[in-house]
């Protein structure tokens, strides 16, 4: 899950419109056809002094309409009670998001969003690539007001592991051409035999500094084995 985030979005004369972060749920959104949204990026999430953190760059590029490329290259950082913080490189993940609906006149768009997650990380994890295969909808609303939501199923092969359903859904209002705020509820199945599903809340905001350049932040409890964590994000974003 994500916590804290760092992100860069594009430098462009039309901005590319930003999707997903700082939300746990994505968009059908793609990156604007020839144009980038970079974003380097620091995600956590933890429960007291137990801590998981990423910390990286996320590549997005719409090389055709209606489609985007996107590589996530990170870093990770782990911390238990007594222990010290250890940290390696992370999983690599490679996607493809394909709109195949964009009715722009009732404000709707669908997408497939299939990712490859590869067992890259130098710390203790995962050992074989997993699939994710999620759509994503969006529905804009007159006012500035935008529901988006979906899910998908992974599948985690390994031992001990198991496949398991994802999805969430947010609201986000525009309250200027600077500033928009949302909330969204997130639901992870279990990932291994014997473990527990998570439930995860969040309240989000995006300030755009100038057309080129946006921060982004949210952060929530998350709800796991009758434990309340939390999950935190931040990100500084640049487009071009």
């Amino acid at each position: 899950m994500k916590l804290c985030a760092i992100a860069a979005l594009s430098l462009s004369i039309a901005a590319p419109a930003i999707a997903g972060p700082p939300y746990l749920t994505d968009d059908p959104a793609p990156t604007d056809k020839d144009h980038w949204e970079i974003y380097t990026f620091a995600a956590a999430d933890g429960f007291r002094s137990s801590i998981d953190a990423d910390a990286g760059a996320d590549l997005n590029y719409g090389p055709v309409k209606d489609v985007q490329l996107t590589a996530t290259l990170p870093l990770s950082f782990s911390h238990e009670p007594g222990d010290r913080w250890r940290s390696g490189t992370g999983d690599v993940e490679f996607a493809v998001k394909y709109r195949f609906v964009n009715d722009e006149k009732h404000g709707l768009s669908i997408a497939m969003f299939p990712r490859a997650i590869l067992p890259s990380s130098s710390l203790e994890g995962h050992e074989r690539t997993r699939i994710l295969l999620p759509v994503w909808a969006q529905k804009d609303f007159a006012g500035g007001t935008s529901l988006f939501g979906g899910g998908g199923y992974e599948i985690n092969p390994g031992t001990g592991n198991r496949n398991f359903w994802q999805g969430g859904a947010a609201v986000t209002h525009d309250f200027s051409d600077k500033l928009s705020l949302g909330a969204e509820i997130f639901r992870q199945g279990a990932d291994t035999h014997g473990g527990t599903a998570e439930t995860s809340a969040g309240v989000g905001s995006i300030v755009k500094l100038s057309d080129h350049y946006a921060l982004l932040f949210s952060g929530g409890p998350t709800w796991a084995d009758h434990r309340t964590g939390y999950h935190l994000y931040g990100a500084l974003g640049l487009f071009f």
